[in-house]
């Protein structure tokens, strides 16, 4: 997107969404797909625009989430990134070596990145056609704490695939299974009652 064209876009807000597509909408917002192909994504409330904003501003160019391009009141313009969100994903497809890889490498990613919060929700991650991941939807990456990935491992767990991700971080990082381990087992035996022998 030009300079001249985005700047359109910020100083008025001159967009008319029955040009654009819509894309979906979750708890913070509402995305569309901008003629041009980037991504206007409308935030309900302008707090949790600019926090979202400032985190993808903070690591923009990195390769797991998309380049903003600016913000102005409670929206902002950022790269369209083209995928199946993995909690579907999983559905159709399974859980693979390499996707688990993957997604172990995003984790470990967030603590180069230094986020306190070292989780992400299924529905938050995209895989795109060539099986690489990007995260959609970042939040309170530096205002959270969480030293292992909950509610991952929680959509892990519903999807009936969690024990391949273990094996595999056991294989591909057996420090990081290491440190990680006694917190997953006990999480999931204390969210869904589990005894000891299940």
């Amino acid at each position: 997107m030009s300079n001249k064209l985005y700047k359109k876009y910020i100083e008025k807000f001159n967009i008319n969404l029955l040009d654009c597509k819509f894309l979906g909408k979750g708890h913070n917002g509402i995305v569309y797909l901008l003629p041009e192909g980037k991504v206007i994504k409308i935030c309900y409330e302008t707090y949790s625009c600019e926090r979202e904003y400032k985190i993808l501003e903070k690591i923009n160019n990195n390769k797991y989430f998309p380049r903003v391009y600016g913000m102005c009141g409670n929206y902002m313009i950022r790269d369209y990134v083209e995928g199946i969100p993995l909690n579907k994903y999983i559905k159709k497809n399974g859980l693979s070596k390499k996707l688990s890889k993957n997604l172990i490498d995003l984790l470990i990613e967030f603590k180069k990145l230094n986020f306190s919060k070292q989780d992400i929700r299924c529905k938050d991650i995209i895989v795109k056609s060539d099986g690489s991941i990007m995260v959609i939807d970042p939040k309170k990456c530096y205002t959270k704490n969480r030293d292992f990935p909950r509610h991952l491992v929680k959509g892990l767990y519903n999807l009936g695939v969690l024990n391949i991700f273990i094996s595999v971080l056991k294989e591909y990082k057996p420090m990081l299974y290491d440190i990680w381990i006694e917190k997953i087992t006990n999480y999931i035996k204390n969210t869904y009652n589990l005894k000891e022998s299940e």
